[in-house]
């Protein structure tokens, strides 16, 4: 499966439960990166953060087929990551995020701000 058609469809996961503030970073032209893509994007509250995680993972499957190599964060759901092998999905808490500050680490790459639906 092609990564735009993947990122494209995790976006629309994220998306399907009120997922804000999605940036894409593409790190295909970053040699030490260890992934081609992140899509990073927030929730309102962890129960949000978990139902957004959710919705990526059993989206993704339903439209692609696509399971994820593994994931982490759902104890305390302040940074849900969703490992795609060639595409992270970090999906935060707005204080977890403001300060882990991912695009900020990666401002070598290109960023892409996703509007959020209305």
């Amino acid at each position: 499966m092609e990564d735009t058609q993947l990122l494209q469809t995790i976006i629309e996961g994220i998306q399907e439960k009120k997922g804000h503030d999605i940036t894409t970073v593409d790190l295909t032209n970053i040699e030490s990166a260890s992934t081609r893509y992140f899509v990073i994007c927030q929730g309102n509250s962890s129960s949000q953060v978990e139902a957004i995680a959710d919705s990526v993972r059993e989206y993704t499957r339903k439209q692609t087929g696509v399971k994820p190599y593994g994931y982490e964060g759902y104890r305390n759901a302040q940074w849900i990551i969703i490992d795609y092998g060639t595409i992270f999905v970090h999906i935060f808490l707005p204080e977890a995020r403001n300060f882990y500050r991912l695009e900020q680490l990666w401002n070598d790459a290109k960023l892409t701000a996703i509007a959020d639906m209305e």
